[in-house]
């Protein structure tokens, strides 16, 4: 009998596969339809700190009065937070699977006291999406890696509700990173976050977005280095996002390390329901192999586990193609 279930961030999932915070997961009808759908967990689509500034910036565009602006700043700020709340509730009492809040910030202050909220609400857990570019050249890039830390360490005081963080791949030591994460309370982390990144047209000379949706290519980087982290930082879970198209891309992940993956744009591209056909395609392969359990494989090909662990450090292609001649 195959038994998909796994553990991640203390919680129990019927799958490893969980739908990542996206269009997908922002109201309670879609998330009904992926529980439905065999996924062992839902991240709600994020609760973004730079929309709540924008929508006070438009509500109080026309305002002379300093106290019209904080009454409006209030007034966003609660009523985003709040339509956010009843999702949650909404979801909760229609789902069994665990229902993951997301809060894409870029600063502490208010995150802390939403956090209180989200757990309130029933949330069974809260992803902090953090993303800023590092762009100032006079600034050492240990103050940036400090936002991070101190984020989380303030979040994971204010709730009981595991903290986990999805990182971007930008960092220097991704295995330092998330070692430290994981001494500041992080229950887990996932690698890697897709963020928007801009193209030029050059026919108009206008700016706009570059592809959206990530292709099975993508899954090479975060494979490497779910690789690499697992075996070094054993005491927090992974999960494994960006390129995970189809149960196969699943169990390599897990045979890396990984705890779990989250998945978005295959699913915009073949619907929830391809949720089904890659739970399918896992089984089938467990089945092929006598595995029973996800355990019976996790980890078996990450850097510790591997005789040569050096394919996971190869940077340059001439170490690869001087093997060729």
């Amino acid at each position: 009998m195959i038994d998909l279930s796994t553990t991640y961030a203390g919680m129990t999932l019927k799958s490893p596969v969980i739908v990542s915070s996206s269009g997908l997961t922002n109201s309670i009808e879609r998330i009904k339809k992926i529980a439905h759908a065999g996924a062992g967990a839902v991240v709600m689509k994020s609760l973004f700190e730079e929309q709540i500034m924008h929508e006070v910036s438009n509500l109080s565009a026309g305002s002379d009065y300093p106290e019209a602006e904080d009454y409006l700043r209030t007034y966003a700020r609660e009523n985003s937070l709040e339509s956010y709340l009843s999702i949650i509730r909404g979801a909760k009492d229609l789902v069994s699977i665990p229902v993951i809040a997301s809060i894409n910030c870029v600063s502490a202050a208010e995150w802390i006291d939403f956090a209180g909220k989200i757990e309130s609400a029933g949330a069974d857990a809260l992803e902090l999406n953090i993303y800023f570019l590092p762009i100032n050249k006079d600034k050492d890039p240990r103050e940036y890696e400090k936002v991070y830390l101190d984020l989380v360490s303030s979040v994971q005081k204010k709730t009981s509700l595991p903290v986990i963080v999805k990182l971007g791949n930008g960092f220097s030591n991704v295995t330092w990173m998330v070692n430290q994460l994981y001494h500041r309370g992080a229950a887990a982390v996932v690698l890697f976050n897709r963020f928007y990144a801009p193209d030029i047209d050059t026919t108009d000379l206008s700016f706009g977005s570059s592809e959206v949706l990530s292709s099975p290519a993508d899954l090479r980087n975060s494979l490497r280095w779910i690789g690499i982290v697992s075996s070094q930082v054993e005491q927090i879970d992974l999960a494994a996002s960006t390129g995970v198209h189809s149960g196969l891309a699943v169990v390599k992940q897990i045979l890396a390390g990984a705890t779990a993956v989250q998945v978005c744009s295959v699913l915009y591209r073949n619907g929830i329901d391809y949720i089904r056909d890659m739970i399918a395609e896992m089984k089938r392969w467990m089945e092929k192999h006598q595995y029973e359990t996800l355990g019976d494989f996790r980890g078996k090909m990450n850097y510790s586990s591997l005789d040569d662990p050096s394919v996971y450090e190869r940077a340059q292609f001439i170490k690869y193609f001087s093997k060729m001649h």
